[in-house]
């Protein structure tokens, strides 16, 4: 896989950071882990869910942040709750996890509910009325008629 080297395009344009680092972080090797799975669903026009399996963690161990356009959702597992039970086979996964997610602009957190082991995180995108495409009309201008008597006086 080839790499580029965006800096000379750093020197020339003013507001792109943003854009660039993403470039950057797409030619990186993905190194995120598949802990826990999820799933992300488009409800509605700008409207959208993040599903993800966090079986066994109470509201309590469940963290969710955003701040400016990314959500980090952390899991801290109580290691006082554990029992001294013998687990025979562990299939249940009961380790501690941090995942990010990249947001758009103007999409915020509306809701987060936890439920049969589900978490779910309700998005909205909410564009600013000042920045909603706003439809121009053209104004024609008034015709003027001659007059024809004023013509026939010069």
């Amino acid at each position: 896989m080839r790499n580029f080297d965006y800096s000379p395009l750093y020197r020339s344009t003013v507001g792109f950071d943003r854009l660039f680092s993403l470039l950057d972080t797409i030619n990186q090797p993905e190194n995120t882990p598949a802990y826990p799975p999820y799933n992300i669903e488009r409800t509605g026009d700008d409207s959208y869910r993040i599903s993800m399996a966090v079986a066994g963690f109470s509201e309590d161990e469940l963290s969710i942040e955003a701040k400016q356009n990314l959500l980090t959702i952390t899991a801290e597992r109580n290691e006082e709750d554990a029992t001294n039970t013998e687990v025979l086979f562990q299939g249940i996964a009961a380790r501690s996890f941090e995942r990010r997610f990249q947001l758009a602009d103007h999409v915020e957190v509306k809701n987060a509910s936890l439920e049969n082991g589900l978490l779910h995180i309700d998005l909205m995108r909410e564009i600013p009325e000042a920045m909603k495409p706003k439809k121009i009309a053209i104004a024609t201008a008034p015709k003027q008629i001659e007059d024809k008597k004023v013509k026939k006086a010069a």
